[in-house]
């Protein structure tokens, strides 16, 4: 046994309602099922037949129309127009703006501006040794004399405050925080715990009746709802509901077993139309074109076609031979005509070859060697 295969779950015993309400169900629901799968079956066919020889070359040829008339123009006008004449523009701009931008700024700007920085690093130096005197014997001492004069007033404010926030420390001590203390401790505070104690009393008095009134509100509902309520649902909806669980269940079952089977019918009903189809059609027209068309056309070729093309080779071959005669013919006369201008031509003077003149075997006797030769 495969360790990784599932162990099948065993089958749970069923009551005499499910066995009695599964094969009325199973019986309307295929009843009903069958047309709707066959429908199906059809759409499905027709469908794909349609993606097939429809659809899809309608879909190719739109996607061509749409690259011919958007992608490639725009393309075209890209590739040719617009980069020669975005190249041309990008040159034109360089030689016309960047190139003298560039000489002017190396050959006018960078020399000014060496200048006036020279001329301002020359300046600059001079003011700040002048600024520099000024602050070392001028404002530095003026600065340390204002700062000692301000010291000395600081230290003096500073005396005068300690000595005012102490005598209002002491007033306020006396004045404010002992009275405001003597009050808390003697009149607030038990005048507090008397109203806490009574509110802590009626809080207690309060809840006491809430929680009566909530208890017999409770039983209340308890007896007149939540008591009918768990009867209902225990007596009557908990069967009820098993009930159309069950009916449920039946029905998904045979919507399921019918629909396969409606899938088998759906075949076997395609199976006989295709062959109802193939004896009425197709097997006539297969017998016709075996039995009539075929002979017809071995006829035709043998009597027509064939002797046709025997003719039309021979025309070819005797066109081909008079035309072969009239070029040797023009050769021939051109030849003619060139000796009768400039005569015979010379024939070339024989040189003495040390090879043999025939496809000859070398031997000793004819061998053309140095150290063999004659």
């Amino acid at each position: 046994m495969d360790p990784q295969k599932p162990l099948p779950q065993p089958r749970q015993p069923e009551g005499c309602l499910a066995v009695a309400i599964r094969i009325p169900v199973r019986i309307v629901v295929l009843v009903l099922v069958v047309p709707v799968r066959m429908v199906w079956d059809a759409l499905v066919v027709a469908w794909r037949f349609l993606t097939d020889a429809v659809f899809r070359p309608v879909g190719r040829a739109l996607l061509w129309v749409g690259r011919a008339l958007f992608v490639w123009p725009f393309v075209g006008l890209w590739r040719y127009v617009v980069v020669p004449v975005g190249r041309g523009l990008g040159w034109l701009g360089r030689m016309v703006l960047v190139v003298p931008a560039a000489w002017l700024y190396r050959s006018v700007l960078t020399p000014l501006g060496h200048a006036i920085a020279w001329l301002a690093r020359g300046l600059g130096a001079g003011i700040g040794a002048g600024l520099l005197w000024v602050y070392r014997w001028v404002l530095a001492p003026v600065g340390r004399g204002i700062a000692w004069v301000l010291k000395g007033i600081g230290l003096g404010l500073g005396a005068v405050g300690a000595g005012v926030f102490a005598v209002v420390a002491w007033l306020v001590r006396y004045l404010v925080v002992v009275p405001a203390e003597w009050l808390y401790r003697w009149v607030l505070a038990p005048v507090g715990r008397a109203v806490a104690w009574c509110a802590k009393g009626l809080w207690w008095l309060l809840t006491a009746i809430v929680t009566g009134i909530g208890v017999g509100l409770y039983w209340i509902a308890r007896v007149l709802l939540v008591l009918p309520a768990i009867a209902v649902w225990r007596y009557l909806l908990v069967p009820v509901g098993r009930v159309l669980a069950v009916v449920g269940r039946e029905v998904a079952d045979a919507l399921g077993h019918a629909w396969r089977v409606a899938g088998h019918i759906s075949r076997a009903v395609g199976r006989f139309l295709a062959t109802l189809f193939r004896w009425i059609f197709v097997e006539p027209v297969r017998w016709v074109y075996r039995t009539v068309l075929t002979p017809v056309g071995h006829v035709v070729r043998d009597a027509v076609l064939r002797p046709a093309a025997e003719a039309a080779r021979s025309v070819r071959r005797a066109t081909r031979q008079a035309l072969t005669a009239a070029r040797d013919s023009t050769r021939q006369a051109r030849a003619d005509f060139r000796r009768m201008l400039f005569g015979e031509p010379g024939s070339a003077p024989e040189v003495a070859r040390r090879e043999p003149a025939g496809r000859e075997t070398r031997t000793l006797g004819s061998s053309t060697t140095v150290l063999t030769k004659d």
